[in-house]
């Protein structure tokens, strides 16, 4: 496994433990705290989104065509900002912190959108 492949292994393994946790918080201790329904469903997306973009980077990171990609920085950096961009939202929502989207906001598609280019970076490696 090339040096880099590892470190995106263990950034996958990484967000899939904090995919778990984050998530659990959400089902638990998010919903003592709020019974606004937008917000937890917001954390839920961001959990299922860092879990399953953990998996994704663990399994590419694992298959040797994929090495020199493009896919596995660009969902890692994506999936960072997309999940943790929410995860901020949410959390200022909470503690009444202003103004906090306008900030936090256009983080949450551009994270999006570099998730969907690692996805057509690997649907277009050789």
């Amino acid at each position: 496994m090339a040096p880099l492949s590892a470190s995106f292994t263990k950034i996958g393994a990484l967000y899939g433990a904090a995919g778990v946790m984050l998530g659990a918080f959400g089902a638990h201790g998010l919903q003592t705290r709020t019974t606004e329904a937008k917000l937890i469903k917001n954390w839920e997306t961001a959990s299922h989104y860092l879990l399953a973009h953990g998996i994704a980077l663990v399994a590419i990171s694992a298959h040797p065509r994929f090495t020199r990609s493009y896919a596995p920085p660009l969902i890692a950096l994506g999936t960072a900002m997309f999940s943790g961009s929410i995860y901020g939202l949410v959390m200022a929502r909470l503690r009444g912190v202003e103004g906090a989207g306008k900030v936090l906001g256009p983080v949450t598609p551009l994270g999006g959108t570099l998730i969907i280019a690692g996805w057509v970076s690997l649907l277009l490696a050789p």
